[in-house]
């Protein structure tokens, strides 16, 4: 049976699995082919770069998509929300910052507020903000978070919040995560570090290899990659990361590695530029463990798909 529930009825979906908006890797190319599979694309909008989301939107087609941003460095560029609720976005996702300076416009142009959370207090503020979806993302997520586990941060935000639908996210590659999800009460996921190695995502060829190589226990969550970019975060989050060579430098010498912030960065954005990711990092979360090819992003969703259905009792087809 289908799995029909209020997620895939508020965002008008057919399946329920959304493209986590990974900074630049999360295209147009990417966002267009979950969307097309049935779920939701969105774009990767980071920290902000104006003329890269017009150019990966105008990529995505005729695709219904959506398009995720950096709640704390969208507010010092507001005007990137306007430029992107032009295009009638499917959805716009914020993360990591207080939402509800940005809620009215979203709501006001006709597209769904996703907000992601990693504590109950956080959803708590996405509901005072009216989103329509809450993705509850524990430390197994690639990218930047916090330290609670999936498996007991959802549970909370899912009881926290009854009237607005759950989304998980963090350590999810597969069917069985999202059936186990939706067994804790989620309707659905939101998934990046599956969706990195695959066709079109706009990553390094040898990043998707690595996350494809890689086996349990290879990324670290710690603020190395982001002291290296001299990008410095917001506490408390981190950033998970696969382990690397750079990364077993620096782990624990935090303060050398500021104290010689100047060359560490030139070392690392060369790095980058020539796809040297001894150095450079390949943001993933722990699900890489459980990924071993380089499929069409349609491929994924109908693989996921098929076997969620599978494994869950059809009870839990809900609207349909």
């Amino acid at each position: 049976m289908p799995i029909r529930n209020r997620l895939t009825q508020i965002l008008g979906i057919e399946h329920p699995i959304l493209l986590a908006p990974m900074d630049l890797v999360s295209g147009g190319r990417l966002a267009a082919a979950v969307s097309h599979a049935g779920g939701l694309g969105l774009l990767g909008g980071g920290y902000g770069d104006g003329g890269w989301i017009e150019r990966e939107w105008t990529r995505a087609g005729n695709a219904r998509i959506g398009c995720g941003f950096i709640t704390w460095s969208l507010a010092k560029h507001p005007e990137l929300l306007r430029r992107v609720l032009v295009h009638q976005p499917a959805a716009v996702m914020l993360s990591f910052g207080d939402p509800r300076a940005f809620a009215p416009a979203i709501h006001s142009a006709g597209a769904k507020l996703i907000c992601q959370v990693q504590t109950v207090a956080q959803a708590r503020e996405a509901m005072e903000a009216g989103a329509d979806v809450i993705v509850a993302q524990g430390t197994e997520a690639g990218g930047h978070g916090q330290s609670e586990p999936l498996i007991t941060l959802l549970p909370q935000v899912v009881d926290a919040c009854p009237d607005t639908p759950i989304v998980a996210a963090g350590g999810i590659a597969d069917g069985r995560g999202l059936a186990a999800a939706m067994m804790f009460g989620a309707e659905g996921v939101l998934m990046g570090t599956r969706f990195y190695p695959s066709r079109e995502a706009e990553a390094h060829p040898e990043a998707k290899h690595r996350i494809v190589a890689a086996g349990g226990g290879q990324t670290v969550r710690s603020i190395v990659f982001d002291l290296s970019r001299r990008n410095r975060w917001p506490d408390p989050y981190t950033g998970r990361v696969m382990r690397n060579r750079h990364s077993e430098r620096w782990l624990g010498h935090e303060e050398a590695l500021e104290a010689a912030a100047e060359q560490v960065e030139r070392d690392y954005t060369v790095a980058r530029e020539r796809g040297d990711f001894d150095i450079a990092g390949v943001i993933a979360g722990e699900a890489c463990a459980l990924i071993h090819d380089i499929p069409q992003a349609g491929e994924i969703v109908t693989r996921i798909i098929g076997e969620a259905e599978r494994l869950l009792p059809t009870r839990l087809g809900g609207i349909g």
